[in-house]
């Protein structure tokens, strides 16, 4: 049998690129090039028009001796010009295909999508660690890992905040301690070894986020994540105080709280202070807290912002954190003898073996263990804690009153004043040499219009302040240590009150306070507190108070002359006092002849006055003034008979009445 020409035969294997001709294409390329194929365009593209045409050829047979049946030609763009399969001769290698675009980028993937499987992940993980922590350990390394590298800022914040609510749930009520490698070598139970990997992978993995955190706060470069991670700081600390790396995140309120300039971070850094020390019960915290406080205003050289002393007011210094004991039973322990007026039988004696009371002391030793672990407060070691805070505190307001800081004598002369119960008696005579200083001072310093001296210091407020804390010094005393027994003379400060009177009442900004002119604007870059009440009180007030602790102080009553003089000075600056300071005054006034209203009885009437010579109304002291000599008198309520205010003029006729109900006894 002849042989003809052979038949065209199909190429099977894909076309090889004219450059690669002589190398060999390895499996490793061909799928590391399989990321190039844009399979799925590829697919849009083609063609939905199938191939209806049937065929009406008869079959024939090949050179082979083969039957087949002939298939219609396709035409147009039913073939695939660049698929391997077409027929064609060995002899055709230069077949086109179509340049591929490997230098495309991939596109990136929406925000919107990047959100939704951020949060479907975080789901997932985060409800693995609520239902079995131990069991899921690896999910904290995994949510971390959720936002990858080059995650969109919100993907990044929304990681963030994830990992502070999952540990605040997952940290336990202790602080977890480091194990040493004897304690890891040792033989112990599976549950034991179980919960201690637990630990070591919670402790490793919040030490890397709380690093991730303290790094955003302080790389400029993240300021959009600044304020997400602020905020997770804020909120660990108020959660879980107890569990390990609190130092690091109290080191990142420091660093906003070292900053001359307000901002939106610093108001956020001392309203969690404030909490912080507000909710503390152990003293622990707070005594770290306040460590690290001065310590930074010590660096500082106490240039910081007054707002960082105000949140001292809030710790809770010696203070009962019990509850208030009930009025209609005694705080006594149920298991008493008598309750409800019948006795209770005693529990039956029964034998217990030795093993059994081995249990028994096994078991009581693991109940304290228990207890000690609870939150229960130790009252001694929280006394303990809290007086080595107060020191750090005292400390703190010495040093700042030793150096005469201007922004920040009004807290901390506050301060002296509140925990005034607190301060040893035998550091009294020191405070107050440096209260008179202040005094002194105030007087030899001339003002400007405007109550500032060159320093730009309101030496009146100072003084006002000054005068307050040296008398609150006393009246928190018990009555046994008085200012006789503590040998503490306080007519310094009496004199002084007195020498400014005129001066005050004749102050227009006496019922302001130091901030009612400084309204906040509301274009300021830098944002205020509102809710700030630390020194804040008007000078009014402040002398108000200074007053009542003279003259109105069972432990150190007056003279009967102190007491005329200044009821005549004080009659004489009601006629130049604003109305709301006018009535303050009249209520002292009205305290003060009620008390000793056998004292002011001369003032009313010539008749039964001793002095000798003329009355000095501008003398600086009370001696020199000679409040029962000629021309003295209570002249006065004649024009404030007169005032405008009815109010004010009826607290006048009722002081005549007073006088005359004396007068008819």
């Amino acid at each position: 049998m002849g042989h003809g020409r052979p038949a065209k035969r199909r190429r099977l294997t894909p076309p090889v690129d004219d450059d690669r001709t002589s190398e060999t294409i390895q499996s490793k390329e061909l799928f590391h090039k399989a990321a190039d194929w844009d399979l799925e365009q590829d697919y849009e593209t083609r063609s939905r028009r199938k191939n209806t045409k049937e065929s009406n050829k008869l079959p024939i047979k090949n050179i082979h001796g083969n039957i087949e049946q002939v298939e219609p030609e396709l035409q147009g763009s039913d073939v695939d010009s660049d698929s391997f399969l077409g027929s064609g001769s060995e002899d055709q290698e230069d077949v086109e295909t179509p340049p591929t675009d490997q230098g495309e980028p991939v596109p990136a993937v929406p925000l919107k999508q990047q959100l939704i499987q951020a949060q479907e992940d975080i789901a997932r993980l985060a409800g693995l660690i609520n239902e079995d922590p131990e069991e899921h350990a690896g999910s904290f390394k995994k949510l971390a890992q959720v936002a990858g590298e080059n995650a969109h800022p919100s993907v990044l914040k929304l990681v963030l905040l994830s990992q502070s609510v999952v540990y605040k749930d997952a940290a336990p009520g202790y602080r977890i301690r480091a194990y040493k490698d004897e304690d890891l070598g040792s033989k112990v139970s599976k549950d034991v070894r179980r919960t201690r990997q637990y630990e070591q992978s919670l402790v490793m993995n919040y030490q890397s986020y709380v690093r991730r955190l303290v790094e955003i706060c302080r790389d400029k470069e993240q300021e959009s994540l600044k304020a997400t991670a602020l905020s997770c700081v804020c909120s660990l600390l108020l959660a879980i105080p107890h569990f390990n790396f609190r130092t690091e995140l109290l080191n990142v309120l420091m660093h906003e709280l070292s900053r001359k300039q307000s901002s939106i971070y610093f108001v956020k850094s001392i309203e969690t202070l404030e909490k912080f020390f507000d909710e503390d019960e152990d003293g622990g915290p707070s005594l770290e807290a306040v460590t690290l406080l001065a310590k930074m205003m010590k660096a500082k050289d106490y240039d910081v912002r007054g707002e960082i002393l105000d949140t001292f007011f809030h710790l809770r210094l010696l203070n009962e954190l019990s509850v208030k004991g009930s009025t209609n039973r005694t705080d006594k322990p149920d298991d008493v003898s008598k309750l409800h007026g019948r006795r209770i039988k005693k529990e039956k004696w029964e034998h217990r073996s030795k093993k059994e009371k081995k249990i028994a002391r096994e078991r009581k030793a693991v109940e304290k263990d228990m207890k000690e672990a609870d939150a229960a407060v130790d009252f001694e070691s929280r006394e303990k804690l809290q007086s080595e805070t107060l020191k750090v505190v005292f400390v703190t307001y010495f040093r700042i009153l030793k150096e005469r800081i201007p922004r920040l004598m009004g807290s901390v002369l506050e301060g002296l004043a509140k925990f005034a119960h607190l301060i040893n008696q035998d550091f009294f005579g020191d405070i107050l040499e440096a209260l008179k200083d202040i005094l002194k001072q105030a007087e030899a310093v001339e003002r400007d219009d405007d109550g500032q001296d060159s320093e730009g210091r309101d030496r009146m407020r100072e003084s006002l302040l000054a005068i307050q804390t040296a008398f609150t010094l006393l009246s928190q005393q018990d009555a046994a240590k008085s200012a006789s027994a503590l040998h503490l003379d306080l007519s310094f400060f009496t004199s002084h009150v007195y020498r400014s009177l005129y001066a005050l009442c004749i102050d227009p900004d006496i019922q302001l306070g130091p901030k009612s002119m400084h309204l906040p604007d509301p274009d300021a870059a830098e944002p205020s507190r509102r809710d700030n009440k630390v020194n804040v009180s008007t000078p009014v007030l402040l002398l108000t108070r200074a007053l009542t602790a003279i003259l109105l102080t069972p432990s150190s009553p007056p003279t009967t002359q102190a007491v005329a003089a200044f009821y005549k000075r004080l009659l004489t600056a009601s006629l130049q006092l604003p109305e709301k300071s006018t009535k303050a005054m009249f209520a002292l006034l009205n305290a003060l002849l009620s008390k000793h209203s056998r004292r002011l009885e001369a003032l009313w009437y010539n008749d039964e006055r001793k002095g000798d010579g003329v009355f000095k109304g501008e003398a600086e002291t009370v001696e020199g003034t000679n409040v029962f000599a000629v021309g003295s008198g209570v002249w006065e309520e004649e024009l404030l008979r007169r005032h405008y205010c009815p109010e004010i003029s009826e607290q006048v006729r009722a002081f005549d009445k007073v006088i005359a109900g004396l007068a008819g006894k």
